[in-house]
C-alpha cells in the first residue's frame, strides 16, 4: 500500500506477545504502521521512510550475551524513537546508559507518578499526575543515556517515563498498547501526532480503492484462483480481487464436510447468485470423512485436513488451468508471524489454527491484498465492499472446522449431533441479542458418555460443552457471563431436540494475554 512518509510508522519487534497491539492502536487512529523484526536490515528501514519507529517490548533481557538490538541507524535518522518495556532498556543500552537486574519483578497494575512535563503528555497525561498503566519487567535501568532526563517514576521503575526532549526519543518501561493501561492509547497517540507529525490518512475506502489498482498492475490479463475456506478472510480476499478483474478470478470451494450447519450452502450462494463469481464446488465430505475415519489426535486430524485439502483443490486447479496466480486471504498476523522474533509462538498457533499451505508444485505467483490488514479491519473491508452482514460479522471458525471441536473419533453420527446443537446454542444467542458482543461462541462434542434419566427412560449419550469467549482486540478472551435463566433455556432446547445429548455444561475459562483468537 502507497502511504506517505507523513503517516508511516515503523514498529521494530523483540519478541512481546502484545506487539502486533502496538500495530492496531495506531491503525484505529488512521495512523499506517507495520511491524518488522529488530534484525531488519539497514536499507529496509531507509527503504521504509518513517515518520516514527517504536521499540516493542520483548522476553529477553538486554543483560544476556546475543540479546536483541535495535539497528544504529535506528537513532541517526532524526525521527522520533519511543521505546517501550524492553525497546526502552535497549535503547539505554544502545545510548550509554546502564541496565541492572531489578530487586523484585514488577509484573500487573502499577501506578506512574509523571513528575515533569514532557511533549509525549497531553490529555490525562499531565506533570503531577498518576496514572495507571500495566508493568512486565525484571530488570530495570539505573542510569540514563547522556540527554535523557526521567519524567515518571513507579514503585519498582525509578526511570518510568523517560525522555531526551532534543533528539525526541522517548521510553516508557509500562505498555501503554494494553487496554490494561486504561490511557494507554491517548499516550500513543499523542507520541504520533504531536511529537510524530504523522497525518491519519489511512482509511478503509482509501486501502480498497489502492488495493484494487495494485491486483489490476500485479496480474494484467492474468488468471487467478482463490480457494474458498467459508470464512470472512478468503471471501473478502475474493470479493476485492473479483471487484479488480472481474471473470478473470476463478474460485475453487472445497466443501470438506466439516463446517457448520448451512454454511456450505451459504457459500455458494453469496458467490454464485449474489456475486456472480466464476465458482467450482467440490464437495469431497466423503473423502475428508474417510480419511479421519479413527483418528483421535488433533494434531494428526489437522495434518490429515491440511494434507487432503491441497490435493483436492490441486486437482481442481489443474482441471481449470490457464492460471498464473494464486490467490490467498493472508492477513497481517500471519506476515509478522512469519517474519517475527525466533522463538515465539507462531508455530503452535499456526499449527492450532490452520491446515496447511499450498504446495511449491503448483509454481503460481501469490495475491494477497488483506497482507496488510488485522481481522478487524478485514470485516470493515467486507462491508465496504457489501459484503452481507451476517457473513461479514461472523464468528471466526478454524480451517478445521468441526473436527477440532470433536474431541476424539470423527463419526457422520457425531457431526449431525454438534451440528444441529451448535445451530441451537448460536440461534438462541442471536435471539438474545448477544450475538455481536461476543467474540467466539460454540459448541464441543465432549468424549464422554453420561448416564442420566429422561422422562420415563435411562440414557446413556454425549456430553455438550459451551464456549463463548469476549475479546476486545483478540489478543486476550474472557468468558462470556450468561445469565443462568439463558444457559437453562439452551441447554433445555438442545437436550429436548437433540438425540445423542442428555448433558448441557458450560466452560467458563479465560485465555491469557499472548494468543491470536481463542480457537
Amino acid at each position: 500500500m502507497t502511504v506517505a512518509a507523513s503517516d508511516r510508522v515503523l514498529i521494530l519487534d523483540f519478541g512481546s506477545q502484545v506487539t502486533q497491539l502496538i500495530a492496531r492502536r495506531l491503525r484505529e487512529m488512521g495512523v499506517y504502521c507495520e511491524i518488522h523484526p529488530f534484525s531488519i536490515s539497514d536499507d529496509k528501514v531507509r527503504a521504509f521512510g518513517a515518520q516514527a519507529i517504536i521499540l516493542s517490548g520483548g522476553p529477553a533481557s538486554v543483560l544476556d550475551a546475543g540479546s536483541p538490538r535495535a539497528p544504529a541507524l535506528v537513532f541517526d535518522l532524526g525521527v522520533p524513537v519511543l521505546g517501550i518495556c524492553y525497546g526502552q532498556q535497549a535503547m539505554c543500552v544502545q545510548l550509554g546508559g546502564v541496565v541492572e537486574p531489578g530487586h523484585s519483578r514488577e509484573f500487573g497494575r502499577a501506578f506512574v507518578d509523571l513528575r515533569e512535563p514532557c511533549a509525549l503528555f497531553d490529555g490525562p497525561w499531565q506533570a503531577g499526575g498518576r496514572e495507571e498503566v500495566w508493568m512486565s519487567h525484571g530488570d530495570r535501568v539505573t542510569m540514563l543515556p547522556p540527554g535523557f532526563r526521567t519524567v515518571g517514576v513507579s514503585e519498582g521503575a525509578p526511570f518510568a517515563v523517560i525522555a531526551d526532549d532534543a533528539r525526541r526519543f522517548y521510553g516508557v518501561m509500562f505498555h501503554p498498547e494494553v487496554v490494561h493501561t486504561p490511557h494507554g492509547h491517548q499516550l500513543l497517540e499523542t507520541f504520533v501526532s504531536r511529537v510524530a507529525g504523522c497525518g491519519t490518512s489511512w482509511t478503509m475506502a482509501a486501502f480498497k480503492d489502492q488495493q484494487i489498482a495494485r491486483i489490476r498492475a500485479q496480474v494484467g490479463q492474468g488468471r487467478v484462483i482463490c480457494g474458498l475456506s467459508g470464512g470472512v478472510d478468503s471471501a473478502v480476499a475474493a470479493v476485492l480481487i473479483h471487484e479488480a478483474i472481474g471473470e478473470q478470478l476463478t474460485c475453487i470451494f472445497v466443501d470438506t464436510g466439516l463446517m457448520r450447519t448451512g454454511e456450505a450452502e451459504e457459500v455458494v450462494g453469496l458467490f454464485r447468485d449474489h456475486y456472480n463469481i466464476p465458482l467450482v464446488h467440490r464437495d469431497a465430505s466423503a473423502l475428508f470423512l474417510g480419511k479421519l475415519a479413527d483418528i483421535s489426535d488433533p494434531e494428526q486430524k489437522r495434518k490429515i485436513i491440511g494434507a487432503t485439502f491441497i490435493d483436492v483443490f490441486d486437482e481442481e486447479a489443474n482441471k481449470i488451468g490457464g492460471a498464473q496466480f494464486l490467490a490467498q486471504g493472508t492477513l497481517y498476523p500471519d506476515v509478522i508471524e512469519s517474519v517475527s522474533f525466533s522463538g515465539g509462538p507462531s508455530v503452535t498457533i499456526k499449527s492450532h489454527h490452520n491446515v496447511g499451505g499450498l504446495p511449491d508444485r503448483m509454481k503460481l505467483s501469490l495475491v494477497e491484498p488483506l497482507r496488510e490488514l488485522f481481522k478487524d479491519e478485514v470485516r470493515r473491508l467486507g462491508r465496504e465492499l457489501g459484503l452481507p452482514e451476517a457473513f461479514v460479522g461472523r464468528h471466526p471458525f478454524p480451517g478445521p472446522g468441526l473436527a477440532i471441536r470433536i474431541p476424539g473419533a470423527i463419526t457422520v453420527e457425531k457431526l449431525a449431533i454438534l451440528r444441529q446443537a451448535d445451530s441451537i446454542y448460536l440461534d438462541e444467542i442471536r435471539r438474545a441479542g448477544l450475538y455481536n458482543e461476543i467474540w467466539q461462541a460454540f459448541a464441543v462434542l465432549l468424549p464422554v458418555r453420561s448416564v442420566g434419566v429422561m422422562g420415563d427412560g435411562r440414557s446413556y449419550d454425549f456430553v455438550l460443552a459451551l464456549r463463548a469467549v469476549t475479546s476486545v482486540d483478540g489478543m486476550t478472551a474472557d468468558y462470556y457471563p450468561f445469565e443462568h435463566a439463558f444457559l437453562g433455556k439452551v441447554a433445555t432446547r438442545i437436550i429436548n431436540e437433540v438425540r445423542g445429548i442428555n448433558r448441557v455444561t458450560y466452560d467458563i475459562t479465560s485465555k491469557p494475554p499472548g494468543t491470536i483468537e481463542w480457537e
